[in-house]
């Protein structure tokens, strides 16, 4: 049986905190790291009815989309809502971990499994992550005697070379010979004027940042022990988009508003609420942005793309009335709920491969049938 930590670690390396919002609170609320977990449970919402269901069915551990805690608290006594959820949950023993803002962007996460449960197709970030801020990068070859590569790559390193990511220092180096002949005129620091030399090289490689091209060339320079170093400067291509990032933007065959926004409510959970939509009904839609969860700081983005409709939750009367006049892409407003649970089944059903392929660890999974959407009728 896995402890409660393996199987937080299977969940951050998908869905990684570091990635969530400044603002956010995700990662383990409550429980022992080195507990035993054979009964994982998931859910959107870390309230009352859900901490009951969880803690009928047994489970060792709850993992929930929303925080529990987002905002401080100074007490949570049982008579208060999160008081009352924590002490359910501690009473049976189970663990709760917030998964969040670090699973809406992830590959596998939150827009992504809404996006797909809705049938889109050649799936992006509608706003992708950071790539860093290095900005353009080069790549820098120079070619050195053996005995002094290490101070080029030293220099080239205290220039700023050779940062990628979290490391520093990093380089590529391959032996070879190098030969030439130093002509009439030269003060060569190996060999002599009409002499053909065969000298132990090494081919040193790093990457860049391009603003810092002219300051890495000049180190170089002015630790190479040549008269005349052999080197190259190559600009690289850009990365390839991020495959991480907030919302997605997809495809679908095309189809009308009206057909795609009775598609939107066949894929997602009912609701009591149901979806609204703004937009002709007659209206050609292929190209389909979404956000799940609350999505509307979104709007401006989705204004300048190339969809035909955006579909998220919690749009508000004014900033939708104003998007309207823009005519831009249709709108369809969907049960924050709803959206979000569509995640549920993927990370369920991913945890349950990733012990079952693991052998001997076996873990019960359950997706919550507790439905939390606040909205109970409609009149």
């Amino acid at each position: 049986m896995p402890t409660l930590s393996e199987v937080m670690a299977l969940l951050d390396g998908w869905y990684p905190p570091a990635t969530a919002d400044s603002w956010d609170a995700v990662g383990l609320v409550y429980g022992d790291p080195a507990a035993s977990v054979s009964k994982v449970m998931f859910a959107v919402d870390p309230v009352l009815p859900v901490a009951q269901e969880a803690a009928a069915w047994g489970a060792d551990l709850l993992v929930v989309h929303h925080p529990l805690f987002l905002k401080p608290v100074h007490g949570v006594p049982a008579t208060t809502p999160k008081g009352r959820t924590l002490a359910t949950l501690t009473a049976a023993g189970c663990a709760l971990l917030t998964a969040h803002t670090n699973a809406d962007q992830a590959v596998g996460g939150v827009s992504e499994a809404m996006a797909l449960a809705l049938g889109l197709r050649d799936l992006r970030p509608l706003l992708p992550a950071a790539a860093g801020d290095t900005g353009p990068l080069d790549k820098l070859t120079v070619y050195v005697p053996a005995a002094q590569a290490d101070a080029v790559r030293d220099a080239l390193a205290d220039a700023g070379a050779g940062r990628i990511g979290d490391y520093d220092s990093a380089s590529f180096s391959s032996p070879g010979e190098g030969r030439f002949r130093p002509l009439e005129g030269a003060r060569p620091t190996i060999g002599s004027v009409g002499g053909l030399e065969v000298v132990d090289e090494v081919r040193v490689e790093c990457v860049l940042a391009r603003s810092l091209r002219s300051r890495v060339v000049a180190a170089m320079l002015a630790v190479h022990p040549y008269e005349e170093p052999a080197y190259d400067v190559v600009e690289l291509a850009p990365a390839a988009p991020a495959a991480t990032g907030t919302g997605r933007v997809g495809t679908v065959a095309p189809t009308t508003l009206r057909g795609f926004a009775e598609r939107v409510a066949e894929a997602l959970p009912a609701t009591a609420a149901g979806i609204r939509v703004a937009g002709d009904p007659d209206r050609r839609v292929e190209r389909v942005a979404l956000c799940g969860g609350a999505g509307d700081f979104l709007l401006d983005r989705v204004a300048r793309s190339d969809a035909d409709v955006y579909v998220t939750s919690d749009l508000r009367h004014h900033p939708v009335s104003e998007f309207a006049e823009k005519d831009g892409p249709a709108l369809i407003d969907v049960p924050h709920w709803a959206a979000e649970w569509t995640w549920l089944p993927v990370v369920e059903a991913r945890l349950r491969t990733a012990f079952g392929e693991a052998g001997g660890d076996t873990v019960d999974t359950r997706v919550s049938t507790t439905v939390t959407d606040p909205w109970t009728f409609r009149i």
